[in-house]
C-alpha cells in the first residue's frame, strides 16, 4: 500500500513535469516568432510577418501592437484588417489601446467605414477614439459626420476643437470655422498655435483682415506669433487680403524660411500687381540656398507668361535643367505656357515632346499655343493626337480648339467640335464655348444661327459673348444686332469704354454721326475715359514701354526719323493711311492726330533701330492692333526685310515679306 502510494505520487509528479515542459517549449517557441515578427515589423515584411502571427497559440497584447503600429506606420490598410481579423478569430479582446491603433490605422487609410464599425463595438472608448473618428471624417471633407461626433462626445480638448475647425477650413467652410472658434473661446478652452492658424486662414478665405488683425494682436500678447507654422498663416492672411506690406513685414521676421514662405510671398506680389517685387524676391530665394519647389517655379513661370518675361522665363528653364526638375511635374507644363504665351512655339513644343507623359495641362497649353501663334491647322492636329493618345479631353481644352477654328474661319468645323462636347464627350458646355462659338458664327456673318444659339443656351450670357457678336457686327455692319449687344453690354459693364468705343465706330461707319455723337457724348458725361495705346519690346534683357504718342524715350528723335523715311518708301509701294480709324477706334485705341505714331509702329522702329539687319522684331501690345497698323507692318516687314512679331490683345501676328500670319483675318 506504501509502494503504491509513492507510485502514484511519482506519477503524478511526472505527469506534472511533462506539461510544464510542453509549456515551457510551447512559450520558448512563442516568444522566437514573436522576436522574429518584430524584426519583420522592421524591414517592413508585412505579409511575412502576419504569416508568422499564425503560428503563434495565443499572441501576446504587444505583438499585435507591434503588428498594427507598423501597418499604420506604413498605411498597409489589408494587412491591418488581416490582424484585425486574427484578434477576432483567436478570440482576443482587445484593450483601448490596441483599438484605438486599430481606429488610427483605418482613419489614415480613409476606411471610415471600417473604423466607424470597430468605433461602435467598443465597449469603452477614451478621449483618443473619440478624437481619431473626428479627426478621420474632418480630414475627408465628412464634416456633418465629424460635428456630430464632437457634439455627442462626453468631453474635449484642444485637439478635438483644432480637429473640426481646420476640417471646415480645409473644406471651404470659414464661417463655420469662425463660429466654432467663438464658441471655443465662449468655453474658455486652451487655444493653441494650429488653433490660431486655422482661424487665421479662416480669416484669409473671407478676407476678414480686421478680424485676422483681432487674432494676430492676441497671438503677440501670448508670445505665440514666434512660431513659423503661425507667420506662414499670418503671410497668407495679410496677402490675401491686399496688405502686402504687412505680408513682407511678417516674411522678413520669419527667421527659418522655408520654400512654402518663399513661394506664398512671391505668389501674393505676383497677384497684387507687383511684378518687380515678385521677380526680385525669386532672384533672392535662388541665391538663399533653399531650393524652389514645383510650385514656385510654376508660379513664376506663369508670371513671366502674363508679362511677357520670356528671358527670365529662360533663366529659370535653365535653372530647372541643372537641378534636374521632374519633367512631368506642375512646373514642365508652365514652360509650355510660357513659350507658347512669348510667341515661342517652337520652345514650347520642344518642351512638350520632352515630357514622358505629357499631361493635359500640357497639351491645352499648345494646342491654345498654336492657335494664338496663327498656325490653327497644327492646334487642330494636335487636338486629334490628344484623342489618339487616350488623354479625356476637359471643357478647358475644347476653349483652345474653338478658338483655333475661329482664327482659321473654320466655321462648320468649330460648329462640328461644339456639338460634340456634349453628345461625344459627355461634358457641359461653358460660357467660354458658348462665347467663341459666338465669335465665330458673327466673325463669318451667320448672325442668325449665332441669335439662335444665344436664345437657347441654358446659361446666362457673359460679357465676353457679347464682346464677340458686336465685333463680328462691327466687321460686317449689323446695327440692329449691335445695339442688343451693346445693352447687354451696357448692363454688365456700364463703365466699360470698348463697348461704347466699339457701337461708336458701328454708328460712324454707317455714317449715322447723331447716334455716333450721343454715344461719345454718354461716354464723356460719365466720365469714362478709353485706355491708352500701350506696346513693349524687350532688347538687350531691358524692356522699353511706348504709349500712344509718346516722345520721352531717350531714342525718340531717331525712332521718327526712321517712321519719316519708312513712310515714304511704304506709299511708294502703294500704302495708303488709313485715316478713317481715327474715327472709328475699334479697341480702346486713343484717338490719335497721326496714325505713325501709334504705340506698335513706335516700339517696331526701336526694336529695328537697335538690333543688327535681319534680326527679327517681337512686340506685345495690351490692345488689338488696329487695321492701319497691320497693314503697315505688312509693308514694313517687306521692306526692311524682317520678321515682326507683334501679340495684341487677341492673338499674335506674324509679318514676314509682306503677309500676315492671320491672312487678314483676326
Amino acid at each position: 500500500m506504501h509502494k503504491f502510494r509513492n507510485f502514484k505520487r511519482s506519477f503524478s509528479f511526472l505527469k506534472s513535469q511533462s506539461l510544464t515542459q510542453s509549456r515551457f517549449n510551447e512559450r520558448c517557441d512563442g516568444n522566437k516568432l514573436e522576436e522574429a515578427i518584430d524584426v519583420l515589423c522592421q524591414q517592413n515584411r508585412l505579409n511575412e510577418a502576419i504569416e508568422l502571427l499564425h503560428q503563434i497559440h495565443r499572441p501576446s497584447p504587444r505583438i499585435y501592437s507591434t503588428l498594427i503600429a507598423a501597418c499604420v506606420r506604413h498605411r498597409a490598410l489589408q494587412e491591418g484588417k488581416m490582424v484585425h481579423a486574427h484578434t477576432k478569430a483567436s478570440q482576443f479582446v482587445p484593450g483601448i489601446s490596441i483599438s484605438n491603433r486599430l481606429l488610427d490605422l483605418y482613419s489614415k487609410c480613409g476606411s471610415l467605414g471600417d473604423a466607424q464599425k470597430l468605433f461602435d463595438e467598443m465597449i469603452h472608448r477614451d478621449l483618443c477614439s473619440w478624437n481619431t473618428m473626428i479627426a478621420g471624417y474632418a480630414k475627408i471633407g465628412r464634416l456633418q459626420q465629424a460635428r456630430k461626433l464632437f457634439d455627442e462626445m462626453p468631453q474635449r480638448d484642444t485637439f478635438s476643437w483644432n480637429a473640426v475647425i481646420s476640417g471646415y477650413v480645409r473644406h471651404g467652410c470659414p464661417w463655420e470655422a469662425l463660429e466654432l472658434f467663438r464658441s471655443m473661446q465662449n468655453h474658455e478652452s486652451s487655444t493653441n498655435k494650429f488653433t490660431l492658424s486655422s482661424a487665421l486662414a479662416a480669416s484669409a478665405a473671407i478676407l476678414c483682415l480686421r478680424l485676422g488683425k483681432e487674432i494676430h494682436g492676441y497671438l503677440t500678447r501670448t508670445g505665440l506669433d514666434s512660431d513659423e507654422v503661425v507667420w506662414s498663416a499670418l503671410l497668407d492672411l495679410y496677402g490675401k487680403c491686399g496688405s502686402l506690406n504687412e505680408a513682407r513685414g511678417i516674411f522678413y521676421k520669419i527667421a527659418n524660411k522655408d520654400v512654402v514662405s518663399w513661394t506664398t510671398m512671391i505668389h501674393r506680389c505676383f497677384e497684387d500687381g507687383r511684378k518687380e517685387e515678385g521677380f526680385s524676391l525669386f532672384r533672392e530665394l535662388m541665391g538663399s540656398g533653399i531650393r524652389p519647389n514645383e510650385y514656385t517655379f510654376a508660379g513664376v513661370l506663369n508670371a513671366c507668361a502674363g508679362h511677357a518675361v520670356e528671358h527670365l522665363g529662360k533663366e529659370v528653364h535653365s535653372y530647372m535643367v541643372r537641378i534636374g526638375c521632374d519633367p512631368c511635374s506642375y512646373a514642365v507644363s508652365a514652360l509650355v505656357h510660357l513659350y507658347s504665351k512669348c510667341g515661342n512655339i517652337e520652345n514650347a513644343r520642344r518642351v512638350f515632346n520632352q515630357m514622358p507623359r505629357p499631361g493635359l495641362v500640357s497639351w491645352t497649353s499648345l494646342i491654345a499655343g498654336y492657335a494664338q501663334n496663327g498656325q490653327p491647322d497644327e492646334a487642330l492636329r494636335l487636338f486629334e493626337l490628344l484623342l489618339r493618345s487616350g488623354t479625356k479631353p476637359d471643357q478647358v481644352v475644347f476653349v483652345g480648339v474653338l478658338s483655333a477654328c475661329t482664327h482659321a474661319g473654320l466655321v462648320d468645323k468649330g460648329l462640328e467640335y461644339f456639338h460634340s462636347i456634349k453628345e461625344k464627350h459627355g461634358l457641359m458646355h461653358t460660357a467660354d464655348h458658348y462665347a467663341c462659338v459666338i465669335d465665330l458664327l458673327a466673325r463669318s456673318g451667320r448672325f442668325k444661327e449665332a441669335e439662335d444659339i444665344i436664345d437657347k443656351m441654358p446659361i446666362k450670357p457673359d460679357k465676353f459673348l457679347w464682346a464677340a457678336l458686336l465685333g463680328g457686327c462691327r466687321i460686317h455692319g449689323n446695327l440692329e444686332l449691335a445695339e442688343r449687344a451693346a445693352n447687354a453690354l451696357f448692363e454688365i459693364e456700364p463703365e466699360d469704354p470698348a463697348t461704347y468705343i466699339t457701337l461708336a465706330n458701328i454708328y460712324a461707319n454707317a455714317g449715322l454721326w447723331t447716334e455716333e455723337a450721343k454715344v461719345r457724348k454718354a461716354m464723356e458725361s460719365r466720365g469714362i475715359v478709353k485706355k491708352p495705346g500701350k506696346s513693349w519690346t524687350e532688347i538687350k534683357r531691358q524692356v522699353h514701354v511706348f504709349l500712344v504718342g509718346d516722345t520721352s524715350h531717350s531714342k525718340i528723335c531717331d525712332i521718327h526719323a526712321f517712321l519719316g523715311e519708312i513712310s515714304k518708301k511704304m506709299k511708294e509701294k502703294g500704302y495708303i493711311p488709313d485715316t478713317n480709324f481715327v474715327l472709328r477706334d475699334v479697341e480702346e485705341e486713343q484717338k490719335e492726330q497721326n496714325l505713325v505714331y501709334h504705340s506698335e509702329k513706335l516700339a517696331v522702329a526701336f526694336g529695328i533701330i537697335s538690333t543688327p539687319p535681319g534680326t527679327p522684331i517681337k512686340v506685345y501690345k495690351n490692345l488689338r492692333t488696329c487695321v492701319d497698323c497691320h497693314t503697315a507692318m505688312k509693308y514694313i516687314s517687306k521692306i526692311v526685310q524682317r520678321k515682326i512679331i507683334v501679340r495684341d490683345s487677341n492673338r499674335f501676328h506674324y509679318f514676314e515679306d509682306g503677309s500676315c500670319s492671320c491672312q487678314d483675318y483676326w
